[in-house]
């Protein structure tokens, strides 16, 4: 499934900033449009609203035991947990809590307004965009210091995160004299260049960032952010916008895949299956071979055993029935009795017959013998098979008495 990517902007529905991705791990394009002229959603379109830090704040809140993601109760907790420290009414706002956390544990809440998201979320939907999961565009982490400047040089902002930042993330405007609210690890850093920090810039601002941190910073693409945000973990799509069990289900069975085939933490697996496939194809050619070969010589032992016996065949085509018609004639011509012929059957039907059992009818045909008034119980026919079959013969009964015939020959 491939990604729809949309930034959604701080004010009212208007142009949005986009990138597409075929497998989650590369950008294949990128641009800004109006919602009716975005890249086709749909089936196998997974469409990802990313909401901008600066429209996020964030809280830090212990969860009552017996409240977690899934109460019924989690808005009106959340609200009184919140309700000191947020500037707006709760009722205007929109919580979406950390994914993965517990009942009874700590956990971060980011906090939108909710008309703003509802207002972008419907108006991509009226265009034929509808949004299956909205990411934040930067999360708290709990790794080192990330710095990440971004806009034009007249308007930089720089976004912050990771370790030691107040809040989980920051969104401040960058400047020389903003270095003093930005946490202690990147002062430092800028003070002194031996102390650096991860530092990422927009290409329109790289200059800039390098020369107020005072250190080199990785290029980024405000569309590779935007596909760094769509692999968090975070889905502010909750509690009034939330979506059913079903959907979301679908959601994290297609993200699974996509990682899967192309995420760079899975390619040791993909290696493995595709070894494992490749040692089972040779396994079965091997086998395939084997079973040639084997088929092969067999056969050769046959044209062999009918060349030898009877040199006189000039082309072998079928050795079976090449080797019973010359056995036949051989009979023939030396007056030998045959298993088909009538003494030998009746030989055979004289070893398994029961003592006193005289047959009222027998009737001969095309070497097999019905002998009428024998009975045979049924328990004690698989018996008599087992003795007759060293001797060539098969019995079965049928129509009061029984019927003995030469065995198939495989």
């Amino acid at each position: 499934m491939s990604l729809l990517l949309i930034s959604l902007p701080p004010g009212a529905p208007g142009s949005y900033a986009w990138a597409t991705s075929g497998d989650g791990q590369a950008v294949a394009a990128h641009g800004t449009a109006a919602p009716a002229l975005l890249p086709a959603g749909g089936r196998g379109v997974e469409v990802v609203a990313v909401v901008p830090a600066a429209q996020l704040s964030w809280h830090l809140v212990t969860l009552p035991k017996g409240v977690g993601a899934q109460s019924a109760r989690l808005r009106p907790v959340l609200t009184g947990l919140l309700e000191e420290q947020l500037l707006d009414e709760a009722d205007a706002l929109h919580f979406a809590l950390e994914p993965g956390v517990g009942a009874g544990g700590p956990a971060w809440v980011a906090v939108c307004r909710r008309d703003w998201l509802a207002t972008h979320l419907q108006a991509l939907e009226a265009a034929g965009r509808a949004v299956g999961r909205i990411v934040p565009e930067l999360a708290p982490q709990a790794g080192p210091l990330r710095l990440t400047v971004v806009g034009e040089p007249e308007r930089a902002q720089v976004l912050v995160n990771g370790a030691d930042t107040a809040g989980g993330v920051q969104a401040l405007p960058f400047s020389q004299a903003t270095l003093g609210l930005l946490p202690a690890a990147a002062a430092e850093a800028a003070a002194d260049p031996a102390l650096a920090v991860q530092a990422l810039a927009e290409p329109a601002v790289a200059a800039l960032a390098e020369q107020v941190l005072r250190q080199p910073v990785a290029l980024q693409q405000p569309a590779e952010r935007l596909l760094a945000a769509s692999r968090s973990g975070w889905d502010l799509a909750q509690l009034e916008f939330a979506q059913g069990g079903r959907a979301r289900s679908a959601k994290r069975l297609a993200a699974l895949w996509r990682d899967l085939l192309h995420a760079p933490q899975w390619r040791p697996a993909r290696w493995g299956v595709a070894l494992l496939l490749l040692a089972n194809l040779v396994g079965l050619n091997v086998w395939a071979w084997q079973t040639r070969t084997d088929l092969a010589r067999r056969q050769s032992a046959v044209r062999a055993v009918l060349t030898d016996s009877f040199p006189k065949v000039p082309v072998v085509v079928d050795a079976p029935v090449q080797m019973a018609r010359e056995v036949a004639l051989l009979r023939q011509r030396t007056g030998a009795a045959s298993p088909r012929d009538l003494e030998p059957i009746l030989s055979a039907l004289g070893a398994v017959a029961q003592a006193g059992q005289v047959p009222t009818a027998i009737e001969y045909a095309a070497g097999e013998l019905h002998a009428k008034g024998v009975q045979v119980a049924a328990s004690e026919l698989a018996g008599l098979n087992q003795r007759l079959s060293p001797l060539g013969y098969r019995l079965s009964t049928e129509d009061g008495g029984v019927r003995l015939q030469p065995q198939e020959q495989p």
